[in-house]
């Protein structure tokens, strides 16, 4: 069996334009659920951030599957968080001539699934 050292697995995604603040509402829902439930609350949760949350899952997942053998079904998120990307920088103009700094913020989504013991 080929399980990494602290039988986990682990999928990132770096520089998905959203606000970390937003996405880390969604997050919250889904930390410590199983891979399914957490699957279920994020198709019907009508937040934007959703999306790229629920690819970040599956490639945890497919990771834990194809690299580490660990079985699907028992998958729980053990670890999830959204740090803070580069910020975009723009130029919105405003009134008399001036100009206002727009920050387009990013964030890196990392999920940790880890596989469920029985007691």
């Amino acid at each position: 069996m080929a399980v990494n050292n602290k039988g986990e697995a682990k999928a990132i995604a770096k520089h998905i334009l959203m606000s970390p603040r937003k996405a880390r509402e969604v997050i919250d829902l889904i930390r410590g659920k199983n891979v399914k439930e957490a699957m279920a609350i994020l198709k019907f949760t009508p937040r934007r951030a959703s999306a790229p949350i629920s690819k970040v899952i599956q490639s945890a997942a497919a990771n834990a599957e194809n690299n580490y053998e660990m079985n699907r079904d028992i998958l729980y998120v053990a670890e999830c968080f959204i740090d803070q990307g580069p910020s975009i920088k723009r130029i919105k103009i405003r009134a008399m001539g001036r100009a206002d700094m727009m920050r387009r913020r990013t964030s890196h989504i990392t999920v940790i699934l880890k596989e469920k013991t029985a007691k």
